[in-house]
Protein backbone atom coordinates (compact mmCIF):
# COMPACT_ATOMS: atom_id res chain seq x y z
CA UNK A 1 0.00 0.00 0.00
CA UNK A 2 1.36 3.21 -1.17
CA UNK A 3 0.67 6.36 0.82
CA UNK A 4 0.55 9.81 -0.40
CA UNK A 5 1.76 13.17 0.65
CA UNK A 6 -2.53 13.75 1.01
CA UNK A 7 -2.52 10.72 3.10
CA UNK A 8 -0.44 12.49 6.05
CA UNK A 9 -3.83 14.03 6.64
CA UNK A 10 -4.79 10.61 7.31
CA UNK A 11 -2.10 9.87 9.45
CA UNK A 12 -2.40 12.39 11.38
CA UNK A 13 -6.47 11.94 12.22
CA UNK A 14 -4.88 8.68 13.62
CA UNK A 15 -2.47 10.24 16.11
CA UNK A 16 -4.79 13.28 17.13
CA UNK A 17 -7.65 10.46 18.03
CA UNK A 18 -4.90 8.38 19.74
CA UNK A 19 -3.83 11.47 21.75
CA UNK A 20 -7.78 12.49 22.47
CA UNK A 21 -8.25 9.04 24.22
CA UNK A 22 -5.53 9.02 26.54
CA UNK A 23 -6.33 12.56 27.74
CA UNK A 24 -10.23 11.05 28.01
CA UNK A 25 -8.84 8.63 29.77
CA UNK A 26 -7.16 11.18 32.37
CA UNK A 27 -10.37 12.88 32.84
CA UNK A 28 -8.87 15.86 31.25
CA UNK A 29 -11.54 18.74 30.18
CA UNK A 30 -11.86 21.77 28.60
CA UNK A 31 -12.91 23.84 25.54
CA UNK A 32 -9.26 22.59 23.64
CA UNK A 33 -10.45 19.00 24.26
CA UNK A 34 -13.62 19.38 22.82
CA UNK A 35 -11.60 20.76 19.56
CA UNK A 36 -9.31 18.15 19.31
CA UNK A 37 -12.42 15.35 19.25
CA UNK A 38 -13.60 17.70 16.33
CA UNK A 39 -10.42 17.71 14.72
CA UNK A 40 -10.35 13.85 14.91
CA UNK A 41 -12.96 13.26 11.82
CA UNK A 42 -12.38 16.79 10.77
CA UNK A 43 -9.06 15.65 9.10
CA UNK A 44 -10.67 12.63 7.44
CA UNK A 45 -13.32 15.05 6.15
CA UNK A 46 -10.59 17.74 5.18
CA UNK A 47 -8.65 14.30 3.47
CA UNK A 48 -11.82 13.11 1.77
CA UNK A 49 -12.60 16.61 0.15
CA UNK A 50 -9.62 17.14 -1.20
CA UNK A 51 -9.57 14.08 -3.56
CA UNK A 52 -13.24 14.28 -4.20
CA UNK A 53 -13.72 15.11 -7.57
CA UNK A 54 -17.57 14.00 -8.68
CA UNK A 55 -20.47 13.64 -6.44
CA UNK A 56 -20.03 9.83 -4.54
CA UNK A 57 -16.23 11.74 -3.33
CA UNK A 58 -18.49 14.82 -2.18
CA UNK A 59 -20.98 12.41 -0.09
CA UNK A 60 -18.51 10.51 1.81
CA UNK A 61 -16.40 14.14 2.54
CA UNK A 62 -19.88 15.38 3.89
CA UNK A 63 -20.46 12.58 5.63
CA UNK A 64 -17.25 12.60 7.78
CA UNK A 65 -17.62 16.81 8.13
CA UNK A 66 -20.99 15.88 10.16
CA UNK A 67 -19.83 13.29 12.14
CA UNK A 68 -16.83 15.80 13.12
CA UNK A 69 -19.70 18.33 13.66
CA UNK A 70 -22.17 15.80 16.03
CA UNK A 71 -18.16 15.00 17.88
CA UNK A 72 -18.63 18.76 19.02
CA UNK A 73 -22.11 19.58 19.09
CA UNK A 74 -22.35 16.31 21.99
CA UNK A 75 -20.12 18.03 24.06
CA UNK A 76 -21.65 21.70 23.37
CA UNK A 77 -25.13 20.93 23.08
CA UNK A 78 -26.13 17.94 24.21
CA UNK A 79 -27.36 14.36 22.98
CA UNK A 80 -30.13 15.62 21.28
CA UNK A 81 -28.59 18.23 18.96
CA UNK A 82 -25.45 16.33 18.57
CA UNK A 83 -27.38 12.85 17.73
CA UNK A 84 -29.25 15.27 14.93
CA UNK A 85 -25.90 15.58 13.76
CA UNK A 86 -24.89 12.50 13.48
CA UNK A 87 -27.88 11.20 11.90
CA UNK A 88 -27.94 13.71 9.01
CA UNK A 89 -24.22 12.22 8.51
CA UNK A 90 -25.71 8.80 8.48
CA UNK A 91 -28.47 9.42 6.46
CA UNK A 92 -26.13 11.23 3.71
CA UNK A 93 -23.82 8.00 3.55
CA UNK A 94 -26.85 5.99 3.09
CA UNK A 95 -26.93 7.88 -0.40
CA UNK A 96 -23.90 7.12 -1.04
CA UNK A 97 -24.22 3.54 -0.35
CA UNK A 98 -27.07 2.98 -2.43
CA UNK A 99 -26.20 4.98 -5.11
CA UNK A 100 -23.50 2.31 -5.11
CA UNK A 101 -25.45 -0.36 -4.41
CA UNK A 102 -24.73 -4.48 -5.79
CA UNK A 103 -27.32 -6.64 -3.31
CA UNK A 104 -31.55 -6.48 -2.89
CA UNK A 105 -32.35 -3.94 0.05
CA UNK A 106 -33.95 -6.27 1.92
CA UNK A 107 -30.85 -7.15 3.81
CA UNK A 108 -30.20 -3.45 4.30
CA UNK A 109 -33.72 -3.17 6.08
CA UNK A 110 -33.17 -5.91 7.86
CA UNK A 111 -29.80 -4.24 9.56
CA UNK A 112 -31.63 -1.11 10.14
CA UNK A 113 -34.46 -2.91 11.78
CA UNK A 114 -32.66 -4.89 14.42
CA UNK A 115 -30.17 -1.76 14.84
CA UNK A 116 -33.01 0.40 16.00
CA UNK A 117 -34.28 -2.42 18.01
CA UNK A 118 -31.36 -3.28 19.74
CA UNK A 119 -30.83 0.14 20.50
CA UNK A 120 -34.58 0.55 21.89
CA UNK A 121 -34.03 -2.46 24.13
CA UNK A 122 -31.18 -0.96 26.16
CA UNK A 123 -31.79 2.54 28.59
CA UNK A 124 -33.25 2.08 31.54
CA UNK A 125 -34.92 5.72 31.23
CA UNK A 126 -37.63 3.73 28.49
CA UNK A 127 -38.95 7.60 27.81
CA UNK A 128 -35.85 7.98 25.86
CA UNK A 129 -35.95 4.62 23.95
CA UNK A 130 -38.26 5.91 21.11
CA UNK A 131 -35.93 8.60 19.92
CA UNK A 132 -32.68 6.49 20.85
CA UNK A 133 -34.31 3.65 18.45
CA UNK A 134 -35.46 6.30 15.66
CA UNK A 135 -31.46 7.48 15.75
CA UNK A 136 -30.26 3.79 15.29
CA UNK A 137 -32.74 3.03 12.51
CA UNK A 138 -30.47 5.67 10.91
CA UNK A 139 -27.37 4.39 11.88
CA UNK A 140 -28.78 1.07 10.94
CA UNK A 141 -30.01 2.13 7.34
CA UNK A 142 -25.90 3.52 7.03
CA UNK A 143 -24.44 0.22 8.14
CA UNK A 144 -26.97 -1.96 5.79
CA UNK A 145 -26.73 -0.05 2.82
CA UNK A 146 -23.02 0.03 3.27
CA UNK A 147 -22.92 -3.89 2.97
CA UNK A 148 -24.82 -4.26 0.69
CA UNK A 149 -23.24 -1.47 -1.67
CA UNK A 150 -19.62 -2.16 -3.95
CA UNK A 151 -17.13 -0.50 -1.35
CA UNK A 152 -15.26 -3.42 0.29
CA UNK A 153 -16.47 -5.28 2.95
CA UNK A 154 -13.03 -5.72 4.81
CA UNK A 155 -12.61 -1.65 5.48
CA UNK A 156 -16.57 0.22 4.61
CA UNK A 157 -18.49 -3.22 5.84
CA UNK A 158 -16.54 -3.63 9.01
CA UNK A 159 -16.44 0.32 9.60
CA UNK A 160 -19.87 0.40 9.58
CA UNK A 161 -20.41 -2.87 11.84
CA UNK A 162 -18.27 -0.88 14.13
CA UNK A 163 -19.73 2.34 14.30
CA UNK A 164 -22.99 0.03 15.12
CA UNK A 165 -20.86 -1.43 18.05
CA UNK A 166 -19.93 2.11 19.65
CA UNK A 167 -22.94 3.47 19.53
CA UNK A 168 -24.97 0.24 21.33
CA UNK A 169 -22.09 0.65 23.60
CA UNK A 170 -22.96 4.45 23.97
CA UNK A 171 -27.11 3.32 24.62
CA UNK A 172 -25.95 0.76 27.00
CA UNK A 173 -24.04 2.62 29.21
CA UNK A 174 -27.70 4.46 30.13
CA UNK A 175 -28.93 0.96 30.51
CA UNK A 176 -27.02 -2.48 31.38
CA UNK A 177 -23.85 -1.00 31.45
CA UNK A 178 -23.99 1.79 33.62
CA UNK A 179 -21.01 2.48 35.62
CA UNK A 180 -19.03 -0.23 34.16
CA UNK A 181 -15.48 0.66 32.63
CA UNK A 182 -16.84 -1.10 29.43
CA UNK A 183 -18.15 1.49 27.37
CA UNK A 184 -15.70 4.08 28.37
CA UNK A 185 -12.47 1.80 26.93
CA UNK A 186 -14.30 0.72 23.67
CA UNK A 187 -16.61 3.66 22.50
CA UNK A 188 -13.90 5.91 21.17
CA UNK A 189 -11.90 2.97 20.17
CA UNK A 190 -14.15 1.47 18.13
CA UNK A 191 -15.83 4.90 16.75
CA UNK A 192 -12.64 5.95 15.40
CA UNK A 193 -11.84 2.97 13.35
CA UNK A 194 -15.19 2.92 11.96
CA UNK A 195 -14.70 6.23 10.91
CA UNK A 196 -11.21 5.70 9.53
CA UNK A 197 -11.98 2.54 7.92
CA UNK A 198 -14.94 3.69 6.09
CA UNK A 199 -13.57 6.71 4.84
CA UNK A 200 -10.29 5.27 3.48
CA UNK A 201 -12.44 2.18 1.86
CA UNK A 202 -14.64 4.73 0.29
CA UNK A 203 -11.91 7.38 -0.82
CA UNK A 204 -9.69 4.89 -1.76
CA UNK A 205 -12.18 2.63 -4.27
CA UNK A 206 -12.39 6.22 -6.19
CA UNK A 207 -9.50 7.32 -6.38
CA UNK A 208 -8.10 3.56 -7.75
CA UNK A 209 -11.47 4.10 -10.41
CA UNK A 210 -10.57 7.97 -11.34
CA UNK A 211 -6.76 6.42 -12.27
CA UNK A 212 -8.15 3.86 -14.39
CA UNK A 213 -10.15 5.97 -16.04
CA UNK A 214 -7.42 8.26 -16.88
CA UNK A 215 -5.20 5.31 -17.96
Amino acid sequence: MRLRPVDALFVLSLLVSANYFSNALLELSGAWMVAEKGVCVGLLALWAALQARRTDGWLIAAALALGAAGDVLLETHGFTIGGIAFLAGHLTAATLYLRNRTAPIAPALAVAALTALAAWSLPTDRSVAPGIALYAAGLGAMAGTALTSRFPLKTVGLGALLFIVSDLLIFARIGPLEGSIVPRLLVWPTYIAAQALIAWGVVRTLVRERGRLRG
